[in-house]
């Protein structure tokens, strides 16, 4: 096995959080160049902080939304680097924690924008480029949350069903041109955005409602970015050359139970 990514571009959005920041690391330092791309004001120091070299790193500030922004941030990756191999479809943010009845109708469409649409969009405009080399890999992030149901979390649960569906969906549109398409499942990681969700749950109880959700897990904590990220590296090496169309937990467990 060899899991070397010399020689290969990789796009990655949601690049400044945690999930991006590992995955950015891990694939510089098996060789990857990177395209970092994250929203305007994000902090791309953390990014050059994990992929030193700045020939191996351009930084790239686009909304997922903006079709156009996202669109020019592509085309400045294929004047750079020349083609885009392997594309972590990442960028997601978690909306609201309320009730449906209670749930805000601007959070819920806020999160299907970036969730849903923005995925869609990441597919749109790689595709073509990977179409045109005759190969790619494109990894989407999904959640255990695309897999299971998940009081308070309406949007978010909806969002990645969705982005699971636009998975299979691209694999089997886009697995004969030699392009594979599969998506991620984390369950919680030690992250900005679940610190979030636990506070949404229970304001000023977020430590009770991480030991809470860990207990509940067969592997009794959390994961990290980095194991995630770890599985991301898999799927987007040659290692993954036949695999496409599959979801890949990485939650401890936490959907066998």
């Amino acid at each position: 096995m060899s899991h070397s990514m010399t020689g290969r571009i990789a796009l990655i959005t949601g690049a400044a959080g945690a999930i991006g920041l590992a995955t950015a690391k891990l694939l510089a330092s098996r060789g990857a160049t990177i395209a970092a791309m994250d929203v305007p004001g994000a902090d791309f120091d953390a990014v050059r902080a994990v992929v030193p070299d700045p020939k191996a790193l351009l930084a790239l500030e686009a909304d997922v939304t903006d079709e156009a922004a996202f669109g020019a941030a592509i085309a400045a990756t294929v004047e750079a680097f020349g083609t885009i191999d392997s594309f972590f479809n990442n960028a997601g943010i978690e909306g609201p924690v309320a009730p449906i009845p209670d749930f805000p109708t601007d959070g819920f469409r806020k999160v299907m924008e970036v969730n849903v649409v923005g995925i869609f969009l990441g597919l749109k405009l790689v595709i073509p480029v990977m179409a045109k080399a005759g190969r790619g890999s494109i990894i989407n992030s999904s959640s255990v949350a695309g897999l299971t149901g998940s009081p308070g979390l309406c949007a978010y649960v909806a969002s990645k069903h969705a982005v699971l569906g636009l998975t299979r969906a691209a694999a089997v549109e886009w697995g004969g041109k030699g392009i594979c398409v599969n998506c991620i499942n984390p369950g919680p990681i030690e992250s900005r955005m679940m610190a979030s969700i636990e506070e949404g749950a229970s304001p000023g109880a977020a430590a009770a409602v991480h030991d809470g959700f860990a207990a509940t897990i067969p592997m009794k904590r959390y994961g990290t970015p980095e194991e995630v990220a770890g599985v991301v590296a898999f799927l987007a090496s040659d290692d993954a050359g036949y695999v496409n169309g599959a979801a890949y937990t990485v939650d401890g467990g936490m959907t066998a139970a």
